[in-house]
């Protein structure tokens, strides 16, 4: 969640409710070149200690509660603003002309390429700051 603001986080928990958002991670995530990745990232030394530190805080009853509030209270400023994203960008349809927009995006969407396409094409193996991952 570090360096994820609210909107970010409140569209990952939407997204998660998506089985075809699903199917597609899974894909992802079942592709041996993204394995070979994870493997190798779960592996370092910064993965270990951050997942040490995250384990520790979990474990703190206190330290527990707290995260919790925090990433709820993030949760629902993240949901107020993809509400107004969302209202912002029905601003500007004319209702009279019926138009599907969540449809046309869906469509669109459907037409790009898969993340594992991407990190094919490109071949990057998942640079953090590419904004694959």
């Amino acid at each position: 969640m570090a360096g994820m603001n609210n909107a970010q986080l409140a569209q990952l928990m939407r997204d998660m409710q998506d089985p075809e958002m699903m199917r597609e991670a899974q894909k992802m995530m079942q592709d041996p070149q993204f394995q070979e990745y994870m493997n190798k990232i779960s592996s370092s030394a910064n993965f270990q200690g951050a997942m040490k530190k995250t384990k520790d805080s979990m474990d703190d009853p206190e330290k527990r509660k707290e995260m919790e509030d925090m990433v709820k209270q993030k949760l629902e400023e993240g949901e107020k603003e993809l509400k107004k994203a969302d209202e912002d960008a029905g601003a500007d349809e004319m209702p009279d002309m019926g138009g599907d927009t969540k449809g046309a995006a869906k469509k669109e969407e459907a037409a790009k390429p898969s993340v594992n396409e991407k990190l094919k094409k490109t071949g990057n193996q998942g640079d953090l700051n590419s904004g694959w991952f």
